[in-house]
Protein backbone atom coordinates (compact mmCIF):
# COMPACT_ATOMS: atom_id res chain seq x y z
CA UNK A 1 0.00 0.00 0.00
CA UNK A 2 1.22 3.56 -0.95
CA UNK A 3 0.22 6.09 1.20
CA UNK A 4 -1.01 9.86 -0.51
CA UNK A 5 0.90 12.70 1.33
CA UNK A 6 -0.01 16.33 1.39
CA UNK A 7 2.61 18.87 1.87
CA UNK A 8 1.95 21.99 3.84
CA UNK A 9 4.92 24.53 3.84
CA UNK A 10 6.78 24.85 0.72
CA UNK A 11 10.15 27.02 2.03
CA UNK A 12 13.85 26.19 2.22
CA UNK A 13 13.35 22.48 3.36
CA UNK A 14 10.64 21.31 0.89
CA UNK A 15 12.86 20.45 -2.08
CA UNK A 16 14.96 17.47 -0.21
CA UNK A 17 11.47 16.23 0.49
CA UNK A 18 10.16 16.34 -2.57
CA UNK A 19 13.30 15.25 -4.34
CA UNK A 20 13.92 12.60 -2.07
CA UNK A 21 10.38 10.88 -2.83
CA UNK A 22 10.76 8.64 -5.95
CA UNK A 23 13.64 6.36 -3.50
CA UNK A 24 10.20 5.46 -1.33
CA UNK A 25 7.61 3.31 -2.66
CA UNK A 26 5.38 3.61 0.25
CA UNK A 27 4.56 7.16 -0.24
CA UNK A 28 3.18 9.45 -3.05
CA UNK A 29 2.94 13.09 -3.01
CA UNK A 30 -0.36 14.53 -4.25
CA UNK A 31 -0.46 17.72 -3.39
CA UNK A 32 1.16 20.86 -1.73
CA UNK A 33 0.14 24.57 -0.07
CA UNK A 34 1.46 27.34 1.48
CA UNK A 35 0.50 30.98 2.71
CA UNK A 36 2.52 31.91 -0.01
CA UNK A 37 0.41 30.70 -3.37
CA UNK A 38 3.36 31.03 -5.57
CA UNK A 39 5.56 29.39 -3.30
CA UNK A 40 3.06 26.33 -3.73
CA UNK A 41 2.81 26.70 -7.45
CA UNK A 42 6.17 27.04 -7.91
CA UNK A 43 6.43 23.50 -6.13
CA UNK A 44 3.60 21.66 -7.70
CA UNK A 45 4.87 23.17 -11.71
CA UNK A 46 8.57 21.37 -10.82
CA UNK A 47 7.36 17.98 -8.95
CA UNK A 48 4.36 17.69 -10.75
CA UNK A 49 2.06 17.85 -7.88
CA UNK A 50 -1.32 19.52 -7.14
CA UNK A 51 -1.15 23.43 -5.37
CA UNK A 52 -4.09 23.82 -3.32
CA UNK A 53 -4.81 26.07 -0.12
CA UNK A 54 -4.01 25.02 2.96
CA UNK A 55 -8.07 24.16 4.09
CA UNK A 56 -8.91 22.75 0.91
CA UNK A 57 -5.46 20.12 0.80
CA UNK A 58 -7.09 19.27 5.33
CA UNK A 59 -10.17 18.85 3.44
CA UNK A 60 -8.90 16.54 0.85
CA UNK A 61 -10.21 12.68 1.00
CA UNK A 62 -7.19 11.50 -0.97
CA UNK A 63 -4.64 12.68 1.58
CA UNK A 64 -3.63 10.16 4.26
CA UNK A 65 -0.94 12.37 5.71
CA UNK A 66 -0.01 16.27 6.29
CA UNK A 67 4.08 16.53 5.76
CA UNK A 68 4.19 19.90 7.92
CA UNK A 69 6.98 21.98 6.62
CA UNK A 70 5.95 25.41 7.83
CA UNK A 71 8.04 27.41 10.60
CA UNK A 72 8.58 26.19 14.48
CA UNK A 73 5.61 29.15 15.85
CA UNK A 74 2.78 27.07 13.04
CA UNK A 75 3.67 23.56 13.74
CA UNK A 76 1.10 23.06 16.22
CA UNK A 77 -1.88 25.07 14.63
CA UNK A 78 -1.70 22.91 11.43
CA UNK A 79 -0.60 19.14 12.62
CA UNK A 80 -3.54 19.56 15.08
CA UNK A 81 -5.58 20.76 12.28
CA UNK A 82 -4.39 17.81 10.39
CA UNK A 83 -5.11 15.46 13.03
CA UNK A 84 -8.87 17.14 13.45
CA UNK A 85 -9.52 16.29 9.77
CA UNK A 86 -8.76 12.88 10.35
CA UNK A 87 -5.30 12.89 8.61
CA UNK A 88 -1.83 11.44 10.44
CA UNK A 89 0.92 14.04 11.15
CA UNK A 90 4.70 14.16 10.10
CA UNK A 91 6.37 17.81 11.69
CA UNK A 92 9.53 19.15 10.34
CA UNK A 93 11.33 19.64 14.04
CA UNK A 94 10.75 21.00 16.77
CA UNK A 95 7.32 18.72 17.22
CA UNK A 96 6.11 22.39 18.00
CA UNK A 97 7.01 25.89 19.81
CA UNK A 98 6.31 25.26 23.07
CA UNK A 99 6.15 21.89 25.19
CA UNK A 100 2.15 22.51 25.78
CA UNK A 101 1.55 22.47 22.35
CA UNK A 102 3.32 19.43 21.57
CA UNK A 103 1.25 17.58 24.76
CA UNK A 104 -1.90 18.90 22.86
CA UNK A 105 -0.42 17.43 19.78
CA UNK A 106 0.78 14.14 20.83
CA UNK A 107 -2.91 13.46 23.09
CA UNK A 108 -5.07 14.53 20.07
CA UNK A 109 -3.61 11.87 18.02
CA UNK A 110 -4.07 10.04 20.54
CA UNK A 111 -7.63 10.15 21.59
CA UNK A 112 -8.71 10.46 17.56
CA UNK A 113 -5.84 6.89 16.69
CA UNK A 114 -3.98 8.70 14.42
CA UNK A 115 -0.20 8.78 13.87
CA UNK A 116 2.31 11.90 14.55
CA UNK A 117 5.86 11.43 13.24
CA UNK A 118 8.72 13.89 13.69
CA UNK A 119 11.75 14.82 12.22
CA UNK A 120 14.88 14.67 12.60
CA UNK A 121 14.91 11.20 10.59
CA UNK A 122 19.00 11.53 10.32
CA UNK A 123 18.87 8.96 12.99
CA UNK A 124 17.39 6.38 10.90
CA UNK A 125 20.43 6.79 8.28
CA UNK A 126 23.65 4.41 8.31
CA UNK A 127 25.71 6.27 10.58
CA UNK A 128 24.09 6.72 13.97
CA UNK A 129 22.62 3.44 13.00
CA UNK A 130 25.63 1.92 12.74
CA UNK A 131 27.31 3.32 15.97
CA UNK A 132 23.74 2.26 17.96
CA UNK A 133 25.04 -1.35 16.78
CA UNK A 134 28.41 -0.54 18.21
CA UNK A 135 27.18 0.42 21.65
CA UNK A 136 24.34 -2.04 21.91
CA UNK A 137 26.83 -4.70 21.10
CA UNK A 138 29.12 -3.45 24.08
CA UNK A 139 31.85 -2.14 22.17
CA UNK A 140 32.63 0.55 24.00
CA UNK A 141 31.51 -0.87 27.51
CA UNK A 142 28.73 1.24 29.28
CA UNK A 143 28.28 4.80 28.73
CA UNK A 144 29.82 6.70 30.65
CA UNK A 145 30.16 10.70 29.24
CA UNK A 146 30.36 11.92 26.68
CA UNK A 147 30.46 15.91 24.27
CA UNK A 148 27.70 16.84 21.62
CA UNK A 149 29.13 20.28 20.13
CA UNK A 150 27.07 22.12 17.31
CA UNK A 151 28.72 25.84 17.03
CA UNK A 152 28.98 28.27 13.96
CA UNK A 153 28.19 31.98 13.37
CA UNK A 154 24.94 31.35 12.73
CA UNK A 155 21.96 31.15 10.17
CA UNK A 156 21.99 35.44 8.68
CA UNK A 157 24.83 34.25 6.46
CA UNK A 158 23.25 31.84 3.70
CA UNK A 159 19.53 31.43 4.76
CA UNK A 160 16.65 33.30 2.56
CA UNK A 161 15.08 34.72 5.28
CA UNK A 162 16.70 33.90 8.77
CA UNK A 163 14.53 35.72 10.70
CA UNK A 164 12.63 33.54 12.53
CA UNK A 165 15.88 31.17 13.55
CA UNK A 166 16.35 34.39 17.08
CA UNK A 167 12.24 34.87 17.41
CA UNK A 168 11.02 32.84 20.08
CA UNK A 169 11.35 29.11 19.08
CA UNK A 170 14.00 29.36 17.43
CA UNK A 171 17.65 29.79 18.44
CA UNK A 172 20.28 27.11 18.39
CA UNK A 173 19.29 24.72 20.41
CA UNK A 174 15.49 24.44 19.03
CA UNK A 175 17.17 24.86 15.31
CA UNK A 176 19.77 22.45 15.72
CA UNK A 177 19.69 20.49 18.54
CA UNK A 178 16.92 18.08 18.01
CA UNK A 179 19.56 16.33 15.33
CA UNK A 180 21.81 15.99 18.71
CA UNK A 181 19.52 14.98 21.33
CA UNK A 182 17.50 12.82 19.29
CA UNK A 183 20.82 11.14 18.45
CA UNK A 184 21.91 10.75 21.76
CA UNK A 185 18.15 9.31 22.85
CA UNK A 186 18.64 6.58 20.45
CA UNK A 187 22.54 5.86 21.32
CA UNK A 188 21.75 6.29 25.08
CA UNK A 189 17.84 6.14 25.80
CA UNK A 190 16.01 9.34 27.40
CA UNK A 191 17.19 12.31 29.36
CA UNK A 192 15.95 11.83 32.98
CA UNK A 193 17.28 15.48 34.11
CA UNK A 194 19.06 19.28 32.22
CA UNK A 195 21.38 21.83 33.97
CA UNK A 196 22.39 24.55 31.91
CA UNK A 197 23.65 28.11 31.09
CA UNK A 198 23.45 30.35 28.39
CA UNK A 199 23.86 33.84 26.79
CA UNK A 200 22.88 36.29 23.85
CA UNK A 201 26.36 37.45 22.11
CA UNK A 202 24.98 39.90 19.76
CA UNK A 203 21.59 41.96 20.29
CA UNK A 204 21.01 42.55 16.61
CA UNK A 205 21.84 40.01 13.51
CA UNK A 206 22.66 41.80 10.02
CA UNK A 207 21.63 39.55 7.07
CA UNK A 208 24.17 38.98 4.41
CA UNK A 209 22.73 36.72 2.40
CA UNK A 210 23.19 37.62 -0.98
CA UNK A 211 19.87 38.27 -2.66
CA UNK A 212 17.91 37.60 0.28
CA UNK A 213 14.27 39.83 0.09
CA UNK A 214 15.81 41.21 3.96
CA UNK A 215 19.57 41.33 3.05
CA UNK A 216 20.86 44.00 5.12
CA UNK A 217 17.85 43.92 8.02
CA UNK A 218 19.06 44.01 11.52
CA UNK A 219 17.10 41.46 13.27
CA UNK A 220 16.32 41.93 16.96
CA UNK A 221 18.01 38.97 19.08
CA UNK A 222 14.93 37.48 21.33
CA UNK A 223 16.48 33.94 22.31
CA UNK A 224 19.42 33.03 23.59
CA UNK A 225 22.13 32.31 21.37
CA UNK A 226 24.96 30.02 23.63
CA UNK A 227 24.29 27.79 25.41
CA UNK A 228 25.78 25.11 27.50
CA UNK A 229 23.99 22.18 28.94
CA UNK A 230 24.65 18.85 31.53
CA UNK A 231 22.46 16.30 30.32
CA UNK A 232 21.68 13.41 32.63
CA UNK A 233 20.34 9.77 30.96
CA UNK A 234 18.25 7.66 32.45
CA UNK A 235 21.01 5.11 31.95
CA UNK A 236 23.52 6.66 33.81
CA UNK A 237 25.40 8.32 31.13
CA UNK A 238 26.28 12.35 31.31
CA UNK A 239 26.60 14.43 28.31
CA UNK A 240 27.90 18.05 27.83
CA UNK A 241 26.33 20.08 24.97
CA UNK A 242 27.34 22.85 23.32
CA UNK A 243 25.28 24.65 21.41
CA UNK A 244 26.19 28.27 19.86
CA UNK A 245 25.86 30.74 16.77
CA UNK A 246 28.20 32.46 18.13
CA UNK A 247 31.62 30.74 17.40
CA UNK A 248 33.29 31.74 14.45
CA UNK A 249 36.00 28.89 14.21
CA UNK A 250 36.30 25.60 16.28
CA UNK A 251 37.43 22.08 16.26
CA UNK A 252 34.75 20.21 18.55
CA UNK A 253 33.81 17.14 17.03
CA UNK A 254 29.89 16.89 16.53
CA UNK A 255 29.64 13.80 19.28
CA UNK A 256 32.11 11.81 21.10
CA UNK A 257 30.98 8.50 23.62
CA UNK A 258 33.19 7.07 26.22
CA UNK A 259 32.60 4.27 27.43
CA UNK A 260 33.82 2.02 30.21
CA UNK A 261 35.83 -0.33 27.24
CA UNK A 262 36.06 2.43 24.72
CA UNK A 263 35.57 5.86 22.94
CA UNK A 264 33.22 6.48 20.12
CA UNK A 265 33.32 9.51 17.87
CA UNK A 266 29.91 9.70 15.69
CA UNK A 267 29.54 12.12 12.73
CA UNK A 268 27.45 14.84 12.31
CA UNK A 269 24.26 13.67 12.85
CA UNK A 270 22.67 16.51 10.51
CA UNK A 271 23.45 14.21 7.63
CA UNK A 272 22.52 10.04 7.23
CA UNK A 273 26.20 8.84 6.82
CA UNK A 274 29.31 9.23 7.60
CA UNK A 275 32.73 7.49 8.81
CA UNK A 276 32.46 6.16 12.65
CA UNK A 277 35.65 6.15 14.57
CA UNK A 278 35.91 3.80 17.49
CA UNK A 279 39.11 3.04 20.17
CA UNK A 280 38.45 0.63 22.25
CA UNK A 281 40.95 0.39 25.42
CA UNK A 282 44.27 2.13 24.67
CA UNK A 283 44.11 1.28 20.99
CA UNK A 284 44.59 4.23 18.07
CA UNK A 285 41.52 5.37 16.57
CA UNK A 286 39.74 3.02 13.65
CA UNK A 287 37.65 4.22 11.29
CA UNK A 288 34.10 2.78 9.92
CA UNK A 289 32.56 3.88 6.67
CA UNK A 290 29.00 3.47 6.31
CA UNK A 291 28.94 4.77 2.31
CA UNK A 292 27.74 1.08 1.36
CA UNK A 293 25.19 1.02 3.78
CA UNK A 294 21.68 1.85 2.80
CA UNK A 295 20.83 5.54 3.23
CA UNK A 296 24.50 5.95 3.85
CA UNK A 297 26.53 7.17 0.18
CA UNK A 298 26.76 11.25 -0.36
CA UNK A 299 23.37 11.78 -2.65
CA UNK A 300 23.33 15.76 -1.76
CA UNK A 301 23.60 17.85 -3.29
CA UNK A 302 22.04 16.61 -6.35
CA UNK A 303 24.83 17.80 -9.14
CA UNK A 304 27.98 17.02 -7.21
CA UNK A 305 27.01 14.70 -3.95
CA UNK A 306 28.96 15.05 -1.00
CA UNK A 307 26.17 14.26 2.08
CA UNK A 308 24.16 11.43 2.48
CA UNK A 309 20.50 13.59 2.87
CA UNK A 310 17.64 10.99 2.58
CA UNK A 311 14.87 13.49 4.41
CA UNK A 312 11.46 11.70 3.90
CA UNK A 313 13.07 8.42 5.19
CA UNK A 314 11.10 8.97 8.54
CA UNK A 315 7.81 9.63 6.29
CA UNK A 316 8.46 6.43 4.82
CA UNK A 317 9.25 4.34 7.84
CA UNK A 318 6.10 5.76 9.48
CA UNK A 319 3.96 4.96 6.06
CA UNK A 320 5.31 1.47 6.42
CA UNK A 321 4.64 0.70 10.27
CA UNK A 322 0.92 2.39 9.79
CA UNK A 323 0.17 -0.37 7.05
CA UNK A 324 2.22 -3.04 9.21
CA UNK A 325 0.13 -2.35 12.28
CA UNK A 326 3.50 -1.76 14.48
CA UNK A 327 4.86 1.31 16.42
CA UNK A 328 6.62 3.69 13.86
CA UNK A 329 10.81 5.20 14.73
CA UNK A 330 10.73 8.56 14.66
CA UNK A 331 7.21 8.75 16.58
CA UNK A 332 5.39 11.30 18.54
CA UNK A 333 6.59 10.15 22.10
CA UNK A 334 10.78 11.17 21.03
CA UNK A 335 9.78 14.12 19.47
CA UNK A 336 7.69 15.19 22.92
CA UNK A 337 10.90 13.81 24.99
CA UNK A 338 12.96 15.72 22.78
CA UNK A 339 10.53 19.47 22.70
CA UNK A 340 10.80 18.44 26.73
CA UNK A 341 14.59 18.40 26.78
CA UNK A 342 15.06 21.45 24.25
CA UNK A 343 12.39 23.50 26.76
CA UNK A 344 14.55 22.47 29.75
CA UNK A 345 17.88 23.47 28.77
CA UNK A 346 16.29 27.08 27.82
CA UNK A 347 14.82 27.13 31.15
CA UNK A 348 17.63 25.66 32.99
CA UNK A 349 19.83 28.25 31.38
CA UNK A 350 17.45 31.15 32.32
CA UNK A 351 16.33 30.17 35.72
CA UNK A 352 19.61 28.42 37.10
CA UNK A 353 18.01 24.96 38.32
CA UNK A 354 18.27 21.27 37.54
CA UNK A 355 15.15 20.30 35.52
CA UNK A 356 13.79 16.94 35.87
CA UNK A 357 12.15 15.33 32.54
CA UNK A 358 8.66 14.35 32.93
CA UNK A 359 7.93 13.69 29.02
CA UNK A 360 10.03 10.11 28.77
CA UNK A 361 9.99 8.05 25.91
CA UNK A 362 11.23 4.74 24.72
CA UNK A 363 14.42 3.75 23.15
CA UNK A 364 13.01 3.29 19.14
CA UNK A 365 13.59 -0.35 17.87
CA UNK A 366 16.62 -0.23 15.80
CA UNK A 367 16.96 0.01 12.17
CA UNK A 368 18.52 -2.59 10.28
CA UNK A 369 20.10 -3.33 7.06
CA UNK A 370 17.49 -5.62 5.81
CA UNK A 371 14.61 -3.09 7.20
CA UNK A 372 16.25 -0.16 5.49
CA UNK A 373 16.64 -1.65 2.11
CA UNK A 374 12.99 -2.86 1.84
CA UNK A 375 12.25 0.75 2.91
CA UNK A 376 14.21 2.12 -0.71
CA UNK A 377 13.62 1.83 -4.27
CA UNK A 378 16.58 1.07 -6.57
CA UNK A 379 17.58 4.46 -7.69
Amino acid sequence: MTLSIGLVGCGNISDIYLVNAPRFPGIRFVACADLKAEAAERQAAKYGIEAVGVPALLARDDIDVVLNLTVPAAHAEISLAALESGKHVYSEKPLAGSLADGIAIVEAARRRGLRVGCAPDTVLGASIQTARQMVDAGTIGRPVLGTAAVLSHGMEHWHPDPTFFFKPGGGPVFDMGPYYLTALVNLLGPVASVQATGQIAFETRKVTTPGSPVEGKEIPVEVLTSLQALLSFESGAQITFLASWDVWRHGLRPLEIHGTEGSMRVPDPNWFGGDIELAVGPAEWQVTATTDRTFGAANWPVAEPRFANYRGLGLAEMAAAIEAGRPHRANGDVALHILAVLTAIVDAATTQRTIEIEQRCERPEPLDEAAALALSSAM
